[in-house]
């Protein structure tokens, strides 16, 4: 009889990061169970973006993915000579005409390129990912207290704050910025448990499209836009097929943050009104058309203490919880698509090949390596995005130097840092997970 092949993967955390990577992992023939503390499903319902290498991967991890993608999304066509970003002074128009005056307001323009971004609601991405996962995969109300790498090549031992355990060959730490995960894994003392606190707040909500045209333009509500200025910056998109503006403005704050373990304090439409006034009047507009009540988002990342590694023993870190970053370059999810991508080839190479134990499943010493050749590939661009994110939001609040005032030496910068991104070979990085894990899995 042939020896069946088990293997079995915990996913902590049921974000769009952890759903994707459990996806992913099934499409491999790997069993998955995925521990969401929540009671339910939950995500924002924020926008965000997808660039063409993320969802390349999207495509590798399960084509599904990308097609829930398409169904829901705002696309940008890299073919059409207007598909790009344009950055904006907000701050010296002093009339709407004026504000959307090219000559006189306009900072420069990028190019999508092969950036190309499909934007989509979070909360509706998740969900439809959701409904491709078999029925039990998802076990809510499980927050994750602790877990023991047994060193006698048994399964990974979870201990939730319920009570209950569970077993798995490998988990996999999705979960969020905040992560239990990386506590445990790097221990409770080490300076990247905690993130840092940017010391800027967002303001969010997404606006209906004919609002958004008054208050901006047609041509600045059609695609995406950055606005800038001192200590203030607002991004926008369009999102939900063009029906609906997403819309982010962000302020510098120089004080703490009121509550560092929650991200989010209340606010009002007032306060941001106050922030706005001195602005361009479209600026004003906008703000007046928050909700009167709402919460404002700590803009908290990894970059004063980032992670050393993403992986120890049978347990590694994916998505925010590897690499927590602010959201002004705009791919801090996309760098997670391609964790998934990496990590889901790392262990289905791994089952492939040799070193299994008894039951049929990858030997503890095979998963291990495979994971460590999935940090190794990681680390570097992880570090890179929420080093290269902060810089940018300083460029955008006019913060960074003599080069935030400066557009053109904003714009060589922007554009070398976008290229980075979509210069990023997932086919070559693949090939090597694979070689190196197969060649791991061989050994152990």
């Amino acid at each position: 009889m042939a020896e069946t092949k088990t293997f079995e993967v915990a996913v902590i955390g049921g974000g769009v990061i952890g759903v994707m990577t459990a996806l992913g992992l099934i499409q491999r023939g790997i069993t998955v169970i995925i521990y969401e503390r929540a009671p339910s499903w939950h995500e924002i319902s924020a926008g965000f973006a997808f660039t063409a290498v993320a969802r390349e991967c999207m495509r590798r991890l399960d084509p599904r993915i990308l097609e829930v993608l398409s169904r829901i999304s705002q696309k940008t066509d890299p073919d059409q000579a207007e598909a790009s970003t344009s950055y904006w002074s907000a701050y010296h128009p002093a009339t709407k005409d004026e504000a959307e005056d090219e000559s006189t307001s306009l900072l420069f323009r990028l190019p999508a390129n092969k950036l190309a971004f499909w934007g989509c609601v979070r909360s509706h991405f998740l969900l439809g990912m959701a409904e491709l996962l078999p029925e039990g995969v998802v076990q809510f109300g499980k927050q994750l207290a602790s877990y023991e790498d047994n060193k006698d090549g048994s399964k990974v031992t979870l201990v939730f704050a319920d009570g209950t355990r569970a077993e798995a060959h490998a988990v996999l730490g999705c979960d969020g910025i905040h992560s239990t995960t990386r506590k445990l894994l790097l221990g409770a003392d080490h300076p990247a448990v905690r993130p840092s606190y940017t010391h800027t707040v967002a303001y969010r909500t997404m606006v209906p499209m004919d609002a958004a045209i008054a208050a901006l333009g047609r041509t600045k509500a059609s695609s995406a836009c950055m606005h800038c200025g001192p200590n203030a910056n607002m991004m926008s998109y369009p999102v939900m097929n063009g029906t609906l503006l997403n819309v982010a403005f962000f302020a510098h704050e120089a004080s703490p943050f009121p509550d560092p373990e929650r991200m989010t304090t209340p606010a009002s439409r007032d306060e941001l009104v106050r922030l706005a006034a001195g602005w361009a009047p479209h600026m004003a507009e906008i703000a007046s058309l928050f909700p009167e009540t709402m919460v404002k988002w700590g803009i908290f990342d990894m970059d004063e203490h980032p992670a050393p590694t993403y992986a120890r023993g049978r347990v590694c870190l994916a998505g925010d919880a590897a690499h927590a970053s602010s959201p002004f370059q705009g791919v801090g999810a996309c760098i997670g698509v391609e964790d998934a991508l990496v990590l889901c080839e790392a262990l289905a190479t791994v089952l492939q090949g040799s070193g299994r134990g008894s039951s049929g499943a990858p030997g503890a010493a095979a998963i291990e390596h495979a994971l460590r050749a999935y940090s190794r590939a990681r680390v570097p661009r992880g570090q890179w995005v929420v080093r290269s994110s902060r810089e940018m939001g300083e460029i955008y609040q006019w913060r960074y130097g003599p080069t935030g005032r400066d557009p053109e030496k904003s714009r060589l910068k922007l554009e070398r840092e976008s290229r980075t991104v979509w210069d990023y070979d997932v086919g070559r990085v693949v090939d090597e997970i694979r070689v190196h894990a197969a060649a791991a899995a061989t050994a152990a």
